[in-house]
C-alpha cells in the first residue's frame, strides 16, 4: 500500500474512533448504556485498524526502509494518540454514568 494511503487510513480510522468515543459519552449521559458500550466497541475497532496501519509503517522502518516523516504523518500520529486517550476517558465516563444510574 502507498505511504499516503496508509497515513490517510490512520487519520480516518482515528477520527471515526474519536467520534464513537464522544458518542459513547452522550449515550451514557442519556442512560443508554447498551448503545454506549456499542460505541466504545466501535471506537476500539477503529483504533485497532489505525494501529495496524501504524504497525505496518513501523515494521517497514525496522526492516531498513526509511519512512518519511512528514507533517501528514505527524498529524496522523496525533489523531491516533488523541483517539486512544479519548476512548479511555470515554470508557471511564461510561462507567461513572452507569454507577450513577444504578
Amino acid at each position: 500500500m502507498e505511504f499516503e494511503s496508509i497515513v490517510l487510513n490512520i487519520i480516518t480510522k482515528s477520527g471515526s474512533a474519536r467520534s464513537s468515543a464522544m458518542e459513547a459519552i452522550q449515550y451514557a449521559k442519556n442512560n443508554e448504556s447498551e448503545k454506549a458500550k456499542e460505541s466504545i466497541r466501535a471506537a476500539e475497532e477503529n483504533i485497532a485498524l489505525a494501529h495496524k496501519e501504524q504497525t505496518m509503517l513501523i515494521q517497514e522502518e525496522s526492516k531498513g526502509k526509511k519512512v518519511e516523516v512528514s507533517l501528514l504523518l505527524v498529524h496522523a500520529q496525533d489523531h491516533l494518540m488523541n483517539a486512544i486517550t479519548l476512548k479511555d476517558l470515554a470508557q471511564e465516563f461510561v462507567n461513572i454514568y452507569n454507577k450513577i444510574s444504578e
